[in-house]
């Protein structure tokens, strides 16, 4: 079905807004992680790429093939141009701002060239309302995959005015991670690669 159903936010009433199920955030990250579990590996299985999905609530089956995985993980490499344009070069990897006209300008192409007229589905009344950027319901994994991914990022974006996530700063790392939270906007995908390249310039500056 391809749809997100109830994400566990941090602070929930106890009857949950249906409206919450579709979060673009959770699908913002979800995008983030299909990257990574695609793109980290030459040759991801369907099994890690299913448990990603399956974390973030898609419905049981989860039918992938090889081929599907193939296919969505040319996907996931257009993806994730976008968080690389967000990203600062090397040389001035302090900074911790990238470049939004570099992301638009990425989601402007995709949105362009891989995605359908945005429409609203309810899957046959098996969900609320809400937005779809592909062609059909039963498309393929990897045009879900862009369009949703697409549109999530493409919102955070004209929301918070900002890049919707980034490369981590780590060279030794390499993941794409959403940046979008509380306080100032992250250079790191995780604490565990912020600790380590704060150790490795300590140590930097004590042998220069």
């Amino acid at each position: 079905m391809r749809y997100i159903r109830w994400v566990d936010m941090s602070i929930q009433d106890s009857a949950p807004d249906r409206s919450g199920r579709h979060s673009v955030l959770a699908t913002a990250r979800r995008a983030a992680d299909l990257v990574n579990v695609l793109t980290a590996e030459a040759d991801a299985t369907v099994d890690a790429v299913a448990a990603v999905l399956r974390s973030y609530g898609e419905a049981e089956p989860v039918t992938l093939t090889p081929d599907d995985v193939r296919a969505m993980r040319t996907a996931a490499g257009l993806l994730r141009e976008v968080f690389a344009a967000a990203s600062p070069p090397a040389q001035n990897a302090e900074s911790a701002t990238g470049t939004v006209d570099g992301a638009a300008l990425v989601l402007n192409r995709l949105l362009q060239e891989h995605t359908g007229p945005l429409r609203l589905t309810a899957h046959r009344g098996a969900t609320p309302w809400h937005p779809h950027l592909d062609r059909d319901d039963d498309g393929p994994w990897d045009a879900w995959l862009l369009a949703s991914s697409c549109m999530a990022l493409a919102v955070l974006l004209w929301d918070h005015q900002r890049p919707p996530g980034r490369v981590c700063a780590s060279p030794s790392c390499g993941q794409v991670f959403i940046a979008h939270g509380s306080g100032p906007e992250r250079r790191y995908c995780s604490r565990r690669c912020a600790t380590r390249e704060r150790v490795a310039a300590h140590r930097r500056a004590r042998s220069g």
